[in-house]
């Protein structure tokens, strides 16, 4: 009991009720059944995730080089831009390759002749042995010069998927779509056979290194899965159960190098992020509530409580993960058993609708 200024006793659930509406004006005692639903805060059995930073690389970066030499006359693509597969990246002027294209087809179709004429001679000889119209030295070198015709006819043809190669060699394509992000030439330059002409990488195929200190290393080795952040949206993650844990640890950091490697396809990532991710050691006890049920008012995170009386009460609670099932963990504000407002928007039209003072605790 407490006397008020004019010296008269205060009653104390009066006093309760002011200090109440002075610390929060949020709790409101229902006299009637709630308008919203409520749900209990339960405690769950959540796989324990350790999150670490990671680099994406790409898995497929190469340096193409020069299968044959020539003046450069053609780069369709500059540094930095995307190459769809199979596009023409340079070419060369390629005036002496078809020449000698050209030759080679006309040694192909010659020795092919020599070696049909050589056939008929053969098979010639060949009858006419049986009647004694020939020596059998003559059927002898016949048949040996068969054999030089079709010698002769592998040769050129030989010589002429050669010179074909080297026509293709003129036209160098992307062998997978990607970015250019280097280039040694430029057009008008004269190039060897070997010359590096460019580098590219492949956007299609990515992977993420991380580096995780060694208490990690056999549960993440055990469990072989890990998720990575998506760029833009902190709810948005990639799963992946292709990981490799190398063998040995860094001589400097004494941690382990572990690579993702991720779905293929484009998610909006680029080799040289940085990005979160996270694998899963093991699992641990958690309170969870339903996502819906969590308020975000500026830097305040919370949640209505309903207590066993009825009372709505907006708790700050400290937000953990999100959990499958449209749930999320909640690492610290609640505790097992109690019961929270489902609808938020409905808390807090029934708290304006029933004002502090409204009832008698």
């Amino acid at each position: 009991m407490q006397l008020n200024k004019r010296g008269a006793r205060s009653s104390p659930a009066i006093f309760v009720v002011f200090a109440a509406f002075v610390l929060s004006c949020e709790v409101v005692l229902a006299a009637s059944p709630l308008p919203f639903e409520t749900v209990q805060v339960t405690l769950q059995k959540l796989a324990d995730e350790r999150r670490f930073d990671g680099t994406v690389e790409a898995v497929h970066r190469a340096t193409i080089s020069a299968q044959t030499s020539g003046e450069i006359v053609e780069l369709p693509f500059d540094v930095n831009d995307y190459v769809p597969k199979g596009e023409v990246v340079l070419r060369f002027e390629d005036t002496n390759q078809q020449a000698e294209l050209a030759r080679a087809q006309a040694n192909e179709q010659e020795a092919a002749a020599r070696v049909s004429e050589a056939k008929q001679t053969h098979q010639r000889n060949l009858r006419l042995i049986k009647e004694n119209a020939v020596s059998k030295a003559q059927v002898e070198k016949s048949e040996a010069d068969l054999k030089a015709a079709q010698a002769k006819l592998k040769q050129s043809r030989a010589a002429l998927d050669s010179a074909r190669e080297q026509v293709d060699y003129t036209v160098v394509t992307a062998p997978y779509a990607g970015v250019l992000v280097e280039r040694f030439v430029e057009v008008g330059e004269q190039v060897q056979a070997g010359a590096p002409l460019g580098t590219g990488l492949s956007l299609e195929k990515l992977r993420v290194e991380v580096e995780v200190p060694a208490e990690f290393v056999d549960p993440i080795r055990k469990a072989s899965a890990a998720r990575v952040r998506l760029p833009g949206d902190e709810e948005r993650w990639l799963e992946s159960r292709d990981l490799v844990v190398f063998p040995y640890a860094d001589p400097q950091s004494h941690t382990f190098t572990v690579r993702v490697r991720l779905p293929e396809g484009q998610h909006g990532l680029y080799p040289g992020m940085l990005v979160k991710v996270g694998f899963q050691v093991g699992q641990r006890q958690a309170l969870v509530v339903p996502s819906a049920a969590i308020v975000h008012r500026s830097e305040v995170t919370g949640v209505y409580v309903v207590d066993d009386s009825q009372r709505v009460q907006f708790r700050q609670i400290r937000e953990g993960r999100q959990v499958p099932g449209g749930m999320t963990a909640v690492m610290a504000g609640l505790e097992a058993g109690e019961k929270v407002a489902l609808d938020p928007v409905a808390a807090v039209i029934f708290l304006k609708q029933n004002p502090i003072g409204g009832r008698d605790e």
